[in-house]
């Protein structure tokens, strides 16, 4: 039951990291650069817990093979339920109410991924699941403001922003609880396949949907690069701080 506590306690994180981008949204006065930034230091982050943190855990239990497959799986999986989402998007178009939906949607499979993450790691161990928790905090701050912004721009009112953003810790605990109770007292190899997959699953949604989102919101240039640097070198000396306290 103490496990199961603490994993509650971690997948808290990322909705909570999520909710403080979007307050800042609201309250704070932003830029359509400093939105660039903050998603190319997310996604430097995002690749660094995948580099970092999962493939070597992995790498170390599974063969080459069933890594590869683990990945290229997540990966698969990332893909098909964006298609799904863009599809139904599509169905009522990007300016009305289904696209502001769609919007909400897309966040939610997200954090599920990092409630899965958090859940996985934490039935690894409970060191590796604090790791990724901090890194998820710090990668949803801008994804938290880019969807507040997008609600903003729909016209939804403030109440309803708020609500829509604290809904989110549903979603990432939920996913994290599920997949440590399952995860639990499988084998190694199925636990470091489960990392994989969800390796396969953060790599496409950094490239695909962080930067991309980033470019749309300003025109990269030096700074862009320094912070996507910045947010991998940040998140590597937060695991080994961490690594440290808790003794590796």
């Amino acid at each position: 039951m103490d496990g199961i506590w603490y994993v509650l306690l971690l997948s808290l994180l990322p909705g909570a990291g999520n909710f403080a981008g979007g307050m800042a949204a609201e309250f704070l006065t932003t830029s359509p650069r400093l939105l660039n930034l903050a998603l190319h230091a997310a996604a430097g982050i995002v690749i660094a817990i995948v580099s970092v943190e999962l493939i070597p855990e992995a790498l170390g239990v599974l063969p080459a093979w069933w890594l590869a497959a683990a990945f290229a799986a997540g990966g698969g999986a990332y893909l098909l339920t964006e298609t799904l989402v863009e599809r139904l998007q599509g169905g009522g178009g990007e300016g009305g109410r289904t696209g502001m939906w769609m919007i909400y949607v897309a966040v939610a499979v997200d954090l599920t991924s990092d409630g899965l993450m958090l859940g996985t790691g934490a039935a690894v161990s409970s060191g590796l699941g604090l790791v990724l928790a901090a890194g998820q905090v710090l990668a949803d701050l801008p994804e938290g403001y880019a969807t507040v912004a997008n609600f903003r721009n729909k016209g939804v009112p403030r109440r309803r922003r708020i609500l829509l953003s604290a809904s989110f810790f549903l979603f990432a605990t939920s996913a994290a609880l599920l997949s440590y109770l399952l995860l639990k007292g499988a084998s190694d190899e199925v636990r470091m396949a489960a990392l994989a997959f969800v390796a396969g699953l953060l790599t496409v949604a950094a490239v695909e949907d962080m930067l991309e989102e980033a470019h749309e919101a300003r025109e990269d240039n030096r700074l862009s690069i320094l912070a996507f640097v910045g947010g991998f070198a940040l998140f590597t000396l937060v695991s080994a701080g961490l690594k440290s306290v808790a003794g590796g």
